[in-house]
């Protein structure tokens, strides 16, 4: 069967077009504001839905709503359409689902601390070295006790715990300092001031849900609304995406190379993925998007430059859609240089010229051939959505939102028991058996006073060979043993970027 393509853009003269059995060798749409990036990851967006892929993007500005209204036609798209001979207009929706981590504009998105792992989670709270072992032994120790790490209070509870338990732990965990565990637990409410306890909950996100295939045999569109997100926390933004992304290689089965992806991945404000991240995580990252193509999975960068996208990363993307960049400093005209020079020369071309000519809604485009192999650079006006340009309206959105299939699979949050639960009993057992332990005592102190003016001594203690009955206290403890002894070997499972490869 011949493999679907895309419509990238035209100019009069050559329609260039995506193969989408290549749709999984990545990609990225660069550009400075304002010279149509977002009508351009619209209109690929739209695209894929339309030959069946599901498409999972962020909305970071709040305009790509409108991929889920029919577009309506005007003479500039008419314009456009004829200069790169992309035939009549036809406005056609792609079917949406809404998503919000805040769940004010979609369906709740969750997933768990465990899940995360501490390597993601060490680079959201902006940790140090140290701090990151701790956290490290955090998650250690959880798996070690068998408990679950769901939600803030769960790690917030352990990290209490540990502090409190540190002379014991030390041998098995390494040095614990309770500054340490202040300072982890102080970031976390910084953290939770961001809004991060409506993202560590349950029920955790289904990647099934992020995957479907309307009744058309169109691939559904899950549009994450990330504008407050982005202005809020954009290190949870981040963690996020990744966590997805790692999500997706581990669940998702080996398919090779297909006919069409599975689905694709759109990350606008890439620079926000990498900037400031570790080493340990950008090394993570790049083998998951490496590895990632053989699961079906197309990964699409959005950035105002390429050089935000580590070079290790931007040498993997097989596309390239190249807007309008600015050379107003040094800087910036070095920056346009080692652009031009990322892609397969045009004779008919002067790269390094063009890129800062470039009109809004043109680019200088790049993709790969059958053989894998980056075509020579075009200039193109890229092809416009059929869909609305411009936001839905809150109605609009609200009214889609309601009669989703997934209406009320998410909205309602589940609290089982995990570590702050377990911890909690096991202090109240403690207690308990402190409690027992005092009453005893004073009990056994009275029944061996001496009775002074010659009546019968107070009967004393056994101290016979035979077993004592046991005490309350020591039958809590026993209990509670026994509790915490039937959970040990349960170990959790967590992502690629938490603890899979080390």
């Amino acid at each position: 069967m011949t493999a679907p393509t895309i419509l990238i853009g035209g100019n009069g003269k050559i329609r260039v077009e995506l193969s989408a059995r290549m749709a999984n060798r990545h990609g990225l749409i660069a550009g400075a504001t304002g010279t149509g990036k977002t009508v351009t990851l619209q209109a690929l967006a739209q695209s894929f839905s339309a030959i069946g892929v599901p498409v999972f993007m962020a909305d970071v500005k709040g305009d790509l709503s409108g991929i889920a209204m029919a577009g309506t036609p005007n003479e500039r798209i008419a314009q456009r359409l004829a200069q790169i001979g992309g035939g009549e207009f036809a406005g056609r929706a792609a079917p949406t689902l809404f998503w919000d981590i805040f769940g004010k504009r979609g369906h709740p998105v969750r997933t768990t601390i465990s899940e995360v792992g501490p390597l993601l989670l060490a680079n959201l709270l902006e940790l140090n070295d140290t701090q990151s072992g701790v956290l490290y032994a955090a998650f250690r120790i959880a798996d070690d006790q068998g408990m679950l790490l769901l939600d803030l209070k769960d790690l917030r509870a352990m990290l209490t715990w540990m502090g409190e338990n540190a002379a014991e732990l030390k041998n098995d965990y390494g040095n614990i300092s309770s500054a340490t565990v202040g300072s982890i637990q102080r970031q976390l409410l910084v953290l939770e001031s961001q809004g991060a306890e409506h993202f560590f909950a349950e029920p955790a996100l289904k990647l099934a849900d992020l995957m479907q295939v309307d009744f058309s045999g169109n691939g559904v569109v899950s549009l994450l609304d990330a504008s407050d997100l982005v202005s809020k926390s954009p290190r949870l933004y981040a963690t996020f995406l990744l966590w997805l992304l790692s999500e997706l290689y581990e669940n998702l089965p080996e398919v090779g190379d297909a006919d069409k992806p599975k689905m694709v991945l759109f990350f606008d404000e890439a620079h926000l993925l990498f900037g400031d991240a570790p080493k340990a995580l950008l090394d993570k990252v790049e083998q998951v998007v490496r590895l990632i193509r053989s699961k079906g999975v197309g990964v699409y960068f959005v950035s105002q430059s390429p050089l935000d996208i580590p070079e290790n990363v931007l040498g993997q993307l097989g596309l390239r859609v190249q807007h309008a960049l600015r050379a107003f400093t040094p800087k910036d005209k070095k920056a346009v240089k080692t652009v031009a020079e990322t892609f397969r020369p045009n004779p008919a071309i002067d790269t390094e010229a063009v890129i800062t000519e470039l009109g809004i809604g043109e680019a200088l485009v790049s993709v790969l051939d059958l053989k894998g192999s980056p075509t020579p650079v075009e200039q193109l006006l890229i092809a416009p959505p059929f869909s609305r340009i411009g936001p839905a309206t809150d109605a609009e959105r609200a009214n889609m939102i309601g009669r989703s299939p997934i209406a009320g699979r998410y909205e309602q949050v589940v609290d089982r028991e995990s570590a702050y639960e377990l911890l909690q009993q096991r202090a109240d057992d403690t207690e308990r058996q402190e409690r027992a332990t005092a009453t005893m005592q004073r009990r056994q102190a009275q029944q061996e006073e001496p009775v002074w003016g010659g009546g019968p001594a107070a009967p004393r203690a056994r101290s016979g060979g035979g077993r004592q009955s046991q005490g309350i206290g020591e039958i809590l403890l026993k209990s509670a043993a026994r509790q915490v002894g039937t959970a040990v070997g349960r170990k959790l499972v967590r992502g690629l970027l938490g603890s899979l490869l080390g």
